[in-house]
């Protein structure tokens, strides 16, 4: 019989979810890819007098932050868009070495549920839009036009 608790809770649903940076919704986004909270792991191999492996090990290593691969609709006015501006920004004047917050922001991807009230949180830092990829354009297409913005991160954490 499984433990009532477990299935008492309903699961997440991904439909509603933001791109928030420095307590503001910055975008609406279609889908989100990257979010995964991943260590390292060191593996230690011990032998014995006769050669032959007597022991492994696992440690676990570094945290791993991955890069966020976020897919919204394009901005009809790309010169009016907060992401858009960021990105122009670091691309016209790079990242300062010496300030490690001149152009990087920390934010979150916070999931909701229908009912409006927020059900997930993941915090990232010190992340910086380096790549934003317009899709294919077809005269046969109806699709709305999507972008994906890469945005490079220094460390990632579920907190809700």
């Amino acid at each position: 019989m499984p433990n009532e608790a477990l299935i008492a809770v309903d699961p997440l649903i991904a439909q509603n979810f933001f791109l928030e940076i420095d307590g503001e919704v910055v975008s609406i986004l279609a889908s989100v890819s990257g979010l995964d909270v991943e260590m390292e792991v060191a593996t230690t191999q011990q032998v014995g007098k006769d050669g032959k492996s007597q022991t492994v090990k696992t440690l676990a290593g570094r945290n791993k932050a991955p890069d966020l691969s976020l897919v919204r609709m394009a901005p009809p006015d790309s010169t009016q868009d907060k992401m858009w501006g960021w990105f122009m920004d670091i691309m016209n004047k790079g990242i300062l070495l010496s300030d490690r917050t001149n152009n990087r922001k920390s934010g979150s991807i916070v999931m909701y549920d229908s009912t409006h009230v927020e059900v997930a949180r993941f915090n990232f830092t010190n992340g910086w839009p380096s790549k934003i990829s317009t899709d294919q354009l077809s005269v046969d297409s109806n699709d709305p036009v999507k972008e994906t913005i890469t945005l490079t991160i220094e460390s990632l954490a579920r907190v809700k």
